[in-house]
């Protein structure tokens, strides 16, 4: 196993990280931004109010987006195992 096979699983699994994380991280970044607007807009300084409209986008984005983030997440996995052999080899 060279350096170069190592630093290419190591870019593909960070992609992946990054790739998996994008998503959800979008959803909950766009509704606190929305949220923080109202706030503003309203002069309603409680800091927990964001909370609650979060956890609800990241819910609902995993139940959007979770069968394609599981199925690249397997796709990874399952490519990883079947390179077994040759990075051995």
């Amino acid at each position: 196993m060279t350096e170069d096979m190592v630093l290419q699983i190591g870019t593909d699994a960070l992609f992946l990280i990054v790739s998996l994380a994008a998503p959800l991280l979008l959803s909950a970044l766009t509704v606190g931004l929305i949220v923080g607007v109202f706030q503003a807009a309203t002069q309603i300084q409680e800091q927990t109010l964001s909370f609650i409209p979060k956890l609800g986008a990241l819910v609902i984005a995993l139940i959007v987006m979770g069968s394609w983030l599981l199925q690249r997440w397997v796709s990874f996995t399952e490519d990883l195992f079947m390179q077994i052999p040759n990075l051995i080899g």
